[in-house]
Formats: C-alpha cells, structure tokens, sequence
C-alpha cells in the first residue's frame, strides 16, 4: 500500500464495474437466483398492499438498496413492476406511478447503469400496454447503514445479497495474526468483534429505515447467513477465505506480498445465525417479522434456478474458475487497495487451484441465504 492510512470501507467496497470478463455483470448470475427465489414472497407484498384499504399511493416510491450496476438491478425494478400490473389489473384498479431509487457506494459504477435504462425503458414501453404506470429511476448514493431519504417517503424497500457486508472491518482484531477472516485458528476475541460490528450495522440500518419508511411499509431483504449458531459451520464461507488465505501465503513466499500486507487486511463480512436476525429485529422494535426463512444457493455452480425452480447450465467451467471469478467482480476493489492490482490474476489463479482442489475432496457445501420481509409497525 502506497500510505499507512487505513482505508474506509465505503472507498473501496463495490462489485467491478463495466461489462468485461471479470466484471459484477458477467459475473452475477447467482444473484439473479436470489431474486428469483424470493419472488413468492414479493408476490405476497404486493398482493397485501392491493388489498389494503388505501391500496396503491399515486406514486409508489421504490428504494433498491446495494443495487450494484449488472442487470439484476434493472431486473428486480422489472419484476416489482409487473406484479404491481398485474395486481392492479386483476382488481381492476389504477395502476400508480413509480419513483425508484437505485442506491450503492459513492465508486458503484453508475455510470453503466445509467446506460442500460435506455433499453429497459424501451423494452417495457413495448411489452406493456399504455396505461402501465410510468417509471421514473434515479440514484442515491451513500451508504445504507446511515439515513438517505426524509422521513416517511419510501413504501417499498429491496436489499439482495448486501447486508452480510459490514461498515467496517470490526475493530481490535489486529490479534488475528495472518488470518483475513474469522478462521478456526483465530482468537474467541475476533468472532466476538465481527458478531459486534453485525449486531450494530444491522441495527442502525433498521434504524434508519424506519425513519425514512411509512407506516405499513414493507422491506425484502436478503442477505448471507449460516445454518446453525457455530460461525465456523460448512457454509458460513469460513473455508472459501481459509484458501484466500492460502493463496496469499503462496505469495508471500514469492515475495509478490508481504505479511504486514495480509495482516492489515481482514474481510468486512459476516454471516448471521437466523436467530440473531430475529432478535435484532425484535429489539429494535420498529418492524413486525413477516418472513424469516433460509435457502441454499448452487453458489460456485455456473448454473442458475428459472421461476419454476428447475436448474439451467450454462457452461461447463470448473468450479474453481467460476468461485474465483465470482469472488474477484465482488471484492477486487477492495483487494487491489491492499494487495495492489499487479496482484490481482496470481492471487486468483491459486485461489482457483485451492478451490478445485478443496471441491474435489469435500462434499460441495452450498451457501446459505437469509431472507426476511417486514412490516413498519
């Protein structure tokens, strides 16, 4: 690193921008499985909302927080609408306006988002009939654990596979040694710390979505979780950093990084047990739980779920490659400002290695997903 300064989180925390091989764009399809997985759900909220006795406002205001720039974005902003449509036209009502707001990070590459609505605004002027509300998106940027809208302004609120993601890297962990995450070799202090810094983020975000959200408002949400209370279980992605930390090793001993590098850098991320979820919502009181649920994810697959659940291939690259090309468009940013960008393919190349060899030798464990849909009391 070219400065002693620890980095902030919000400098440097995004998915890869543009459309090339190692982008968020190309390199997303699982996150459109989380959307598609939840859509049950995001049928029921809007169906609730119709039958409400104040129904739909004029203008049903949107906020899709963490949007990223590929096009799940553009995707989810598609499917809320079409069940609004559907919805309204079943009943036989007036469909509202739309005011969505695409929310990430000051360095999220708007830039090719704001390129794409040109396209979705086209195709749906051409798929819909004119009395389809009319849809007006803009952006918000900043973070999501902090206030971004008034008071009282937003119905609706999305998050898909953010939340997991910290304000900071927990602090006094500078005792995990060369560790870049919550290893099984790491002190009892270090898990406490990351479990500390969850339990805060989470609540200040509720915090401030309960501001800015009416009463009655509705939040999907879903982010990485764990399926039992041991932070260390098979699908808490502990394994997935080990053999980061592995690769890196390797680089030391290549004298490509150094230690002091390693030891500057731990991963801002932190899988919840379901249960902690549930008592951060209840303690913080302003919601009523609605959904708490789990499901697996084919995370280092290269296949997808359709709306009927049914598993689509679509190419036959190793499972190493597809982990580390998924693993890169999501945390190169961050890597690059600790490790240097000239470091960037070695890295993944072992880590690729590690991968392979670690799948070819353990049963595939299938990360776990979190999802929860709340009511503003």
């Amino acid at each position: 690193m070219a400065s002693d300064r620890k980095p902030a989180i919000k400098d440097f925390l995004h998915m890869n921008g543009g459309n090339g091989e190692f982008s968020y764009a190309i390199n997303s399809s699982n996150q459109e499985s989380l959307i598609r997985k939840v859509h049950p759900i995001l049928k029921e909220i809007i169906k609730g909302i119709a039958n409400d006795p104040d129904g739909f406002p004029p203008c049903f205001h949107i906020a899709d927080l963490g949007c990223s720039s590929g096009p799940n974005t553009l995707f989810f902003v598609s499917n809320i609408m079409e069940e609004v449509h559907e919805v309204c036209k079943e009943k036989k009502l007036k469909p509202p306006q739309f005011q969505v707001f695409l929310n990430d990070l000051f360095g999220n590459d708007f830039n090719t988002l704001f390129g794409s609505l040109p396209t979705f605004y086209a195709k749906r002027n051409k798929d819909n009939e004119e009395n389809f509300g009319r849809c007006f998106i803009s952006a918000v940027p900043g973070s999501f654990y902090g206030r971004l809208f008034p008071d009282q302004s937003i119905h609706f609120f999305h998050s898909s596979g953010c939340l997991h993601w910290l304000s900071q890297v927990p602090k006094d962990i500078e005792n995990n040694g060369l560790n870049v995450f919550m290893a099984k070799t790491s002190p009892p202090n270090v898990f406490e710390m990351y479990k500390m810094q969850f339990q805060n983020d989470f609540t200040a975000f509720l915090e401030s979505r309960s501001k800015e959200i009416i009463r009655g408002g509705h939040m999907l949400l879903t982010f990485g979780g764990r399926s039992n209370v041991d932070p260390y279980c098979n699908n808490s992605h502990v394994n997935l950093w080990e053999l980061f930390t592995r690769s890196l090793a390797d680089m030391v001993k290549e004298g490509i990084v150094t230690e002091s590098q390693i030891a500057a850098f731990n991963v801002p991320t932190y899988n919840p047990y379901k249960d902690e979820v549930r008592d951060l919502v209840h303690i913080q009181g302003s919601f009523s739980l609605d959904t708490l649920d789990t499901f697996e994810v084919n995370w280092y697959t290269d296949d997808t779920d359709d709306d009927h659940g049914n598993v689509k291939a679509r190419n036959q690259q190793s499972l190493g490659k597809r982990a580390a090309k998924m693993i890169r468009a999501g945390s190169e940013p961050m890597l690059i400002t600790y490790f240097g960008s000239s470091a960037m393919d070695l890295i993944f190349q072992k880590f690729e290695k590690y991968m392979d060899e670690h799948l070819a030798n353990t049963e595939e464990t299938k990360p776990l997903l979190i999802v929860i849909s709340l009511t503003k009391k």
